[in-house]
């Protein structure tokens, strides 16, 4: 059969935009490569045409110059030519890679949603408000804690903070005229013994020798008052 028949052949893959791309570049550097060699040959042509005297000599070099010449500018045509296709396959390519990272982006962004729908099913807003408000009151209840221990015990809590500054202001005023003689308020200077006396009353102290015994007592050797001996009468 198969010899009747044949074998059916695998056909060959359809060439990629890469594979066309590389195929024209290859045709356009053949061309270039071509170009120089006439570039190069037209150089001689013109040397010698500016050796040889005006005649049939100097016609017959000009003459294959001007086909080197034809030859080079349907060479360049080739080459533009060849250089447009590129430059098309360039743009087909880049499209083509463009649209690829589209699709892996896409594919990417679909993944990423997913995981993101499930996890919102774990989060949701109002959870996060009541604990937000759960978080403030125990702030409120903190704040409340530290004010009571940090309380003073002996400070009443009906004073006025307007009859402590008039105090403070009065208190101030004081020190300020005791302290315009020689600059050292009263309470810092020592006490002096006249003002005191004055101030307390007391009476002065006696002055002289008390008032009575007036013989000394004698004493015995060991300083202690002598007793008096009877007299023996015999």
């Amino acid at each position: 059969m198969r010899r009747v028949f044949g074998v059916k052949k695998d056909k060959e893959p359809p060439p990629s935009v890469q594979d066309a791309s590389d195929r024209i570049t290859k045709r356009g550097e053949s061309v270039d490569d071509k170009i120089k060699r006439l570039d190069t040959e037209l150089a001689r042509y013109k040397e010698q045409i500016k050796k040889t005297r005006p005649g049939p000599a100097q016609e017959a070099v000009k003459a294959r110059a001007m086909r080197v010449l034809k030859q080079k500018r349907m060479y360049e045509g080739q080459r533009d030519m060849l250089y447009n296709q590129t430059f098309n396959l360039d743009q087909v390519a880049f499209a083509a890679e463009g649209i690829k990272d589209a699709q892996q982006t896409m594919t990417a962004l679909k993944s990423a949603n997913k995981e993101l729908k499930g996890m919102m099913k774990t989060v949701k807003i109002q959870d996060i408000d009541n604990l937000q408000d759960e978080m403030l009151d125990l702030m409120d209840v903190s704040n409340e804690i530290q004010e009571s221990l940090g309380r003073s015990y002996n400070v009443p809590d009906d004073i006025d903070e307007d009859d402590l500054m008039g105090e403070l202001d009065a208190l101030e005023a004081d020190m300020g005229f005791e302290t315009e003689g020689d600059g050292v308020p009263s309470y810092l200077q020592p006490d002096r013994d006249s003002d005191l006396d004055s101030e307390l009353n007391l009476p002065s102290a006696p002055s002289g020798s008390a008032p009575g015994r007036t013989n000394a007592q004698a004493e015995d050797e060991l300083g202690l008052p002598a007793v008096p001996r009877a007299s023996l009468r015999g």
